[in-house]
């Protein structure tokens, strides 16, 4: 029988690289939108559904289950982006992310759940990010949203195992795609105390989704997760230093360890 895989944020960059990988392993896949036009992919279905508002979330899933009766997979891919020093951006923005990347994303966990008790069997991947290991600067926010879903993932994972649920976190780094274009810019204020250090790091941060590794290695990395008995907690996927930051952060005293960002970071 083939496997029932919903992934939310799927109408670009990893959440769609993810449905035509899995797609291709002939899983029945539904991919999300907030406003999915065309799907010109017939191999994979693209439903409207919004991470930050219940009814949309609800309607989505009911739809899966009406025609599929379960959803075997949960990955949690939507998000967006947000950058700026602290002081300059608004606190509204960074609630918005919040709502997207943190409490979206439980928000779909806790639909989906109740469907993934009663089969007694489910796995639930948290697409996070390595910036979630870390305080960035001028992405602190995006970072907190992500080390925060990190942390949830952990609780809940162990909440659910009874229920024959399993859980894990997969952490890319830089990625080739548009998240850039939809991540919200403070804007380089003339008067902003940041405003040269602000601006030299948003075109380094351009500069390395530019080069980023290819989504596809995203893809592989869940196909394989969804395949382990027994997957781990944490999963990282990017470049070799990306992920040997996680492991000087573990191991070096913390102000060399911002020392080393604030020279990478220009600061």
């Amino acid at each position: 029988m083939s496997k029932i895989v919903l992934i939310t944020g799927a109408s670009s960059g990893i959440g769609k690289s993810t449905a035509e990988f899995l797609a291709a392993k002939n899983y029945t896949v539904y991919g999300t939108g907030r406003n999915p036009k065309s799907n010109p992919d017939d191999s994979y279905s693209l439903i409207p559904l919004d991470v930050t508002k219940l009814d949309s979330i609800e309607k989505a899933i009911n739809h899966i289950i009406t025609k599929e009766g379960r959803i075997d997979v949960l990955v949690n891919n939507a998000g967006m982006g947000i950058t700026g020093p602290i002081e300059d951006t608004p606190t509204d923005e960074m609630r918005k992310v919040f709502e997207t990347n943190f409490f979206g994303a439980i928000d779909v966990m806790k639909i989906v759940l109740p469907h993934m008790r009663k089969q007694k069997s489910g796995v639930i991947i948290n697409v996070t990010s390595i910036a979630g290991s870390m305080g960035l600067p001028y992405r602190g926010i995006y970072s907190a949203t992500k080390g925060a879903l990190e942390l949830v993932t952990e609780a809940t994972r162990m909440e659910v195992k009874e229920f024959g649920i399993t859980m894990a976190n997969v952490a890319p780094g830089d990625v080739a795609t548009n998240i850039a274009a939809g991540r919200y810019h403070t804007p380089v204020f003339e008067n902003s105390a940041y405003k040269q250090k602000y601006q030299l790091n948003l075109n380094l941060m351009d500069a390395h989704v530019d080069s980023g590794m290819n989504p596809i290695k995203m893809a592989e990395q869940i196909y394989k997760i969804i395949n382990t008995s027994h997957p781990k907690v944490h999963y990282k996927v990017g470049a070799f230093m990306e992920k040997f930051s996680i492991v000087l952060k573990r191991i070096l005293p913390s102000k060399m360890y911002e020392k080393l960002l604030m020279n990478h970071y220009k600061l």
